[in-house]
């Protein structure tokens, strides 16, 4: 073998193992308490600007996740604050957590998909984490008058500047740890700068958190639309981008207020990997 060869050889050899040796070993829990189910409720006039849903009746569920990089911790939205009227968490994010020995000091991200309340209520338990959130949520919670439905309250050490954010801006994905294992998706419509999650485990596959681009299975299976969301050309646009990203990386997504897909995780303390 030429010289040229040997050393194209050694330079191939010697990128496949860093390679290898790259891969992260990613892994996702879903919380077990993130706010009370309320009652079943009809989802026809409230979940489908079309009225496509007829009689059903659904139990809406609230729900969080943790996300575990090799050594790095990261939450997916905060569910409901312990202080809710009727939908409050009975165990906090962080007694959850302290169950597998994890302290608040050691989630290095938090991950917002919106600014709603069921998304956002234990926020402030994490403010040494860097705040993921996107440009225009950011931009509603800091405003000086923020608008009803925003819930800004949790975010004060952010707003303030004790806690570190990145604003992450419209049209571009966010790449955590920056290896592609757990990417931000950027998917506008239900609010402004809403964001959805995808995590890439090595024996489940690919995993998108739905954040409230989508409500329930109906609700992506039909493309519906809720009367309540921000921009209904958007919302269209973002739940064909989750699909056809699912479709093409062989994925699944799991919608974060549906009990029958969140199910599909192992329960806590266990991970999904």
């Amino acid at each position: 073998m030429s010289r040229t060869l040997t050393i194209l050889a050694a330079g191939l050899f010697a990128g496949l193992a860093v390679s290898a040796q790259a891969a992260p070993d990613v892994s996702l829990a879903r919380l077990s308490d993130c706010g009370t189910p309320q009652a079943p409720t009809a989802v026809n006039q409230r979940f489908s600007d079309t009225y496509a849903y007829g009689d059903l009746k659904l139990q809406l569920t609230f729900s969080c996740y943790l996300i575990k990089h090799d050594g790095e911790y990261m939450m997916w939205d905060t569910g409901h604050s312990m202080t809710a009227p009727n939908v409050a968490p009975k165990v906090s994010l962080v007694d959850q957590l302290a169950k597998i020995g994890v302290t608040p000091d050691q989630i290095k991200y938090v991950g917002i998909s919106h600014y709603h309340a069921d998304h956002t209520g234990q926020v402030a338990s994490f403010p040494k984490a860097t705040l993921l959130i996107g440009t225009r949520e950011w931009d509603a919670i800091s405003n000086p008058k923020p608008a009803e439905g925003v819930n800004y309250k949790p975010f004060e050490s952010w707003i303030k500047g004790d806690s570190k954010v990145e604003p992450l801006p419209l049209g571009l994905d966010k790449d955590v740890f920056g290896d592609g294992s757990v990417i931000v998706l950027r998917t506008p419509g239900h609010t402004p700068g809403h964001s959805s999650l995808l995590v890439k485990l090595a024996q489940m596959g690919p995993v998108i958190l739905s954040g409230d681009a989508v409500h329930f299975r109906e609700n992506l299976d039909s493309d519906g639309v809720p009367a309540f969301n921000y921009d209904r050309a958007q919302t269209l646009a973002s739940v064909q981008r989750i699909k056809k990203i699912a479709a093409n990386l062989k994925g699944q997504v799991i919608i974060q207020h549906d009990a029958r897909d969140v199910d599909k995780l192992p329960a806590f303390p266990e991970f999904a990997k």
